[in-house]
């Protein structure tokens, strides 16, 4: 398996751009944690708190697939450098703004500003794509980038709890710092940007007016994401709330690591195997078995027991998520793929965030925690309904829309 992952690096400056975008990429699961850190240890209260957490992710949600449609049309060196600038100067005047208690409306402004960190995620799949189009190579380096993405969730909280707690402004700056260092290194490898084509748009005329979510591919693909997010939003804030209700609240940790364990090792495997099925059908089984495995969740009692349904449940998230990426590639035309793997990202955000959000109410409601797991279930059949609707589109639809 190994070989594998090492057959992917022979390419020219393909290892500068993976760790340089790795770096930068820290900052993103930095930052909602940290806003949260920095303004709840000032005494601005958790609501006031959430609030500007909040409009940071909806901004983002928003704007960086708007980058990145400017990234396809003009470059990565044009664009993602002057973005990254833009968020620097949100997260520093988010962190000068409330330890100097500026007026709120200056937190909310400079919370805008810093979504306008781009998708290294998406960037650094693109230049993979770029490499290993068409090639079997091209499902195993995103394989390894969907297990990057959970290992900088996986550090870049605790990174920046850490941090604001012994400096509180300190943990945003040190977002920007990292995002600073991450792009400058990977703007500076040329060799492997993405080539700007000529692109054309429904009618036969310049596209650069359209944005790739318009196609009804790319909307089923993201409908999925979303909902494949809002299962992740569920767990982390049921696990939290199970393993308080248990007596047990540092357990949660210990289910959190499971499920992005198990993830990551479904992930690594998943992209060195090599399948003869379609991708589509790929899909349905990965989303069948997330269905299955959420049924576990009729049976918790324990917080034992929640970390090996959700470990189970990880087994089949990776796959999922490198799946849907793969079939986005095979359907949109290249000179349009950032973008379009920017709205899956984006999507996959909107619904963590909102899966949490949901959780986190019905828990309060109901004052269980199983009232937060339960909803688990739907969801997870939710990803299998949208996934056959996207295997009957996608296998019917020409590539390259």
């Amino acid at each position: 398996m190994l070989n594998h992952y090492i057959q992917l690096f022979k390419a020219p400056g393909s290892l500068a751009f993976t760790l340089s975008a790795f770096i930068a990429r820290l900052a993103l699961p930095m930052i909602g944690i940290g806003i949260i850190t920095l303004l709840a240890q000032l005494d601005y209260g958790y609501a006031r708190a959430g609030i500007i957490s909040a409009v940071f992710v909806l901004s983002y949600a928003l704007i960086s697939p708007q980058v990145s449609r400017l990234v396809d049309q003009r470059g990565q060196g044009k664009v993602v450098l002057f973005s990254a600038l833009i968020c620097i100067i949100g997260l520093c005047g988010l962190s000068i703004s409330a330890y100097l208690y500026w007026p709120f409306w200056s937190l909310v402004l400079f919370a805008i500003l810093a979504g306008f960190i781009p998708s290294m995620s998406a960037m650094v799949r693109a230049r993979w794509s770029a490499l290993y189009r068409d090639q079997p190579q091209l499902r195993t380096a995103y394989s390894f980038e969907s297990v990057l993405d959970e290992l900088t969730f996986i550090i870049g909280p605790p990174l920046s709890v850490g941090i604001g707690v012994l400096y509180t402004p300190a943990s945003l700056m040190t977002a920007a710092l990292l995002l600073g260092i991450g792009v400058t290194c990977f703007i500076l490898e040329k060799k492997t940007q993405p080539e700007l084509t000529k692109t054309a748009n429904f009618t036969g005329e310049s596209a650069k007016h359209h944005s790739v979510i318009a196609l009804p591919n790319v909307q089923l693909l993201a409908a999925c994401m979303i909902a494949l997010g809002f299962m992740v939003g569920i767990i982390d804030v049921a696990s939290v709330a199970f393993a308080e209700q248990q007596n047990s609240p540092l357990s949660a940790s210990l289910v959190l690591s499971a499920y992005a364990l198990s993830s990551c090792l479904a992930g690594l495997a998943f992209g060195a195997i090599a399948f003869k099925r379609s991708l589509q059908t790929l899909l349905l089984w990965s989303s069948l078995g997330t269905a299955i495995m959420s049924l576990g969740f009729l049976w918790v009692s324990h917080v034992y027991m929640l970390s090996v349904v959700v470990a189970l449940l990880g087994i089949f998230f990776a796959p999922t998520m490198i799946t849907l990426m793969s079939i986005l590639e095979q359907q949109v035309a290249a000179q349009k793929l950032t973008e379009a793997l920017t709205w899956l990202l984006a999507a996959l955000n909107i619904g963590v965030a909102v899966g949490a959000a949901s959780t986190g109410q019905l828990i309060e409601y109901y004052h269980s925690a199983w009232a937060g797991l339960s909803i688990a279930i739907p969801s997870a059949l939710l990803v299998l309904i949208i996934s056959i609707f996207v295997y009957r589109r996608t296998q019917q639809s020409p590539a390259s829309q």
